[in-house]
């Protein structure tokens, strides 16, 4: 039997696709080059924008007139399927099976009855998130490994805590022997995932500990098994501990980025999406690491058009981009999501404004990493070479510390490997290099 896999969204999304697809190998079943030869198509969905939901019911339509051609059995999972549950197969009846993120344990089952040819009328949910392991490719050398699942919050904004539910964190034993198995494959990178990573708290065995501690027992491991970098995502400002900045300045196993999100530049707004750290926390939290980090480079999460947001609230945003001088930052304007109390809260922003805002906010960070990006020219980089480039056959794509992508001349055996480099140019955002001994 052969098996599609759609995922939309995050890198937890990614990681638990990969983890679904380990008990589809395990099971004998084949990956399918295209959904027409696959007998279950299975679409991992993403629900913290509407843009996500749009995409993803335009996926679940394609294959609703698919079926009238063929038997397969449609499996969509994932948040929207969590947020929406029923109601996704009484707006599309094609859909076989929903399975909600705490009913992913009990894909086996679902499996077994698709062998079988039967159909199952309801699927076990547990009472929290079960944690498994991914399925690597040959030849894979990273690896996502999530340490952490849920969020307390409670963003305004955010639907992620109503379909991810609250904070549960992995045992370091699993985690440990999780990077020891990914050692042994020949894994190379790893990126530890939560939803609020840094907020990692495990009192079992082997605690208490906090997420600062499991870096010290991450950098171990991966020291031991021949891991070269470890990344981490998504980190929430109040909860980036100075021991947590000292574990990374202790080891440069550490890739010297980190994706801090900020959302807005305004303390009002701020307070309204109930991130609970204002402005001037934040610059000093990014002075403490760029202190003990100096290679460091920071991304980030800009959300404008917020219910109530003036134009003095987007100028403090752009006031604060050039203060912080982010390398890149994922920018998007405000979509009310059904069920978090910004949908309902009064002075919505038009449209037409929220896209205006975000084009100013957008047109700034393009300066601001174009103009970090010259500066770093002349200087060298340890990267990891990921692929071929498109453009020329005989360069090779990578991707450095601080997370910039770089081109090379290097044969294609060198991919999954590092190499120190010395930036040369630029085309476009990506660094044209040279390999240095």
């Amino acid at each position: 039997m052969r098996y599609f896999i759609e995922t939309y969204g995050c890198q937890m999304n990614k990681a638990e696709s990969s983890a679904l697809e380990a008990q589809f190998v395990d099971r004998g079943w084949l990956p399918a080059l295209d959904h027409f030869e696959a007998d279950l198509v299975l679409i991992n969905t993403c629900s913290v924008r509407i843009t996500a939901e749009s995409r993803a019911w335009g996926r679940i339509a394609h294959y609703a007139a698919l079926k009238r051609q063929r038997h397969f059995t449609l499996v969509v999972t994932g948040c929207m399927a969590e947020r929406l549950k029923d109601r996704m197969t009484e707006r599309a009846p094609g859909i076989d099976y929903v399975l909600g993120n705490f009913q992913k344990s009990a894909f086996g089952v679902l499996l077994d009855a698709v062998e079988a040819g039967r159909h199952l009328e309801a699927i076990e949910e547990t009472p929290e998130f079960v944690f498994a392991p991914s399925h690597l490719e040959a030849g894979s050398f990273g690896s996502f490994v999530p340490i952490m699942h849920g969020c307390n919050n409670f963003c305004s904004y955010c639907i992620v805590p109503y379909v991810r539910g609250r904070e549960i964190s992995r045992s370091p034993a699993a985690i440990a022997a999780e990077l020891s198995s990914l050692s042994a494959a020949g894994i190379r990178e790893v990126t530890l995932l939560g939803q609020n990573v840094n907020s990692y708290r495990w009192s079992g065995q082997g605690g208490p500990l906090d997420f600062a501690g499991l870096l010290g027992i991450v950098a171990r491991e991966a020291r031991a098994g021949g891991i070269g970098r470890v990344r981490f995502v998504s980190s929430h400002p109040k909860d980036m501990s100075d021991a947590t900045i000292a574990a990374m300045a202790a080891d440069d196993v550490f890739a010297r980025h980190i994706h801090l999100c900020i959302q807005h530049g305004s303390d009002r707004i701020l307070a309204a999406m109930n991130r609970r750290y204002n402005v001037a926390d934040y610059v000093a939290l990014v002075g403490r690491i760029r202190e003990r980090l100096p290679a460091v480079t920071l991304s980030t999460d800009i959300l404008v058009g917020f219910p109530g947001e003036t134009e003095d609230d987007v100028e403090a945003t752009l006031e604060l981009m050039k203060k912080v001088r982010f390398a890149y930052a994922f920018m998007y304007y405000f979509n009310p999501r059904e069920g978090t109390p910004a949908a309902t809260l009064p002075e919505p922003v038009p449209e037409g404004v929220r896209k205006e805002r975000l084009a100013r906010v957008i047109e700034l960070q393009r300066e601001i990493t174009r103009d970090m990006m010259r500066g770093m020219i002349g200087s060298e980089a340890v990267v990891l070479v990921e692929g071929i480039s498109k453009r020329k056959a005989e360069e090779v794509l990578a991707r450095t510390d601080q997370d910039m992508m770089v081109v090379f001349e290097a044969p294609a055996s060198r991919i999954g490997s590092f190499a120190r480099v010395r930036l040369t140019g630029l085309r476009g955002n990506t660094f044209k290099a040279e390999e240095v001994e």
